[in-house]
């Protein structure tokens, strides 16, 4: 049974039936992240709803406004709220925030994440340094690369702070061999997946919403770079997000 480690469950309708079908497809533990304080309450609130959903506190990148850090430390306490995440640097979207205060915000984050002990679930645009920089900053933060999208060099580079890698359907992209390969050489015990729904998708779903259901798409593909079956990858890739995510029974 696979975990989806990073989805946007609030983006897909009716969340029974998301539920519902994913648990069906095998994928029975679903983290539900935010990108700032109103959708990180509303994933809490689903993951006290059900039993499948567990919940993530964060503020993106490229949110406009300030995140409220006193009102996410204090949501990020609930039961349900296993990472401190959506969060991250994006430098490639024009008109976002400066990259000067994304780094400021990131770092008030971080901070948070390592007081109450929960890992991060990090975004990734053209930032790449000025993220193992920070990550480097905060003594005993821990997290995941979410929708890992780098060659090797910079895969060792975050596995080497520590860090897990998380892969999503953009490694089933044609022009995606250098990923592929960062598949395969993913130390099995830092290996994550996830959709990014109702983003993400694999490349036989391209034009339609994503979801939980269709993390097998990507793990088919992951199982059979790594040579193994479909059972042993999600063996691995459970353990490791209850490893990585502490509160998740």
């Amino acid at each position: 049974m696979f975990v989806d480690t990073h989805l946007h469950i609030d983006e897909l309708g009716d969340a029974t039936e998301v539920v519902q079908q994913a648990v069906a497809a095998g994928v029975t533990r679903l983290i539900a992240v935010g990108v700032n304080l109103d959708r990180s309450s509303n994933a809490v609130s689903l993951g006290h709803a059900y039993q499948e959903v567990w919940a993530g506190v964060g503020h993106h990148p490229l949110e406009p406004s300030e995140p409220d850090l006193a009102a996410m430390h204090a949501l990020a306490k609930d039961e349900m709220v296993v990472v401190i995440g959506e969060i991250g640097l994006d430098f490639e979207h024009v008109g976002g925030p400066h990259n000067d205060l994304q780094v400021q915000r990131l770092n008030e984050l971080f901070a948070i994440a390592t007081e109450l002990d929960l890992p991060v679930s990090v975004h990734n645009r053209g930032a790449a340094q000025e993220l193992l920089t920070a990550i480097s900053a905060h003594h005993g933060l821990r997290g995941v690369m979410h929708y890992f999208g780098l060659e090797w060099d910079w895969a060792q580079r975050f596995l080497d702070v520590g860090f897990y890698l998380s892969f999503a359907g953009l490694i089933t992209r044609p022009s995606r061999e250098a990923l592929r390969e960062v598949v395969k050489r993913c130390p099995a015990d830092r290996l994550l997946l996830e959709t990014d729904s109702p983003y993400g998708n694999a490349q036989k779903r391209m034009g339609v919403p994503n979801r939980p259901a269709y993390l097998v798409d990507t793990a088919e593909l992951v199982a059979e770079l790594r040579g193994i079956s479909l059972e042993q990858l999600a063996d691995q890739e459970r353990a490791n997000a209850i490893t990585l995510f502490q509160k998740m029974k």
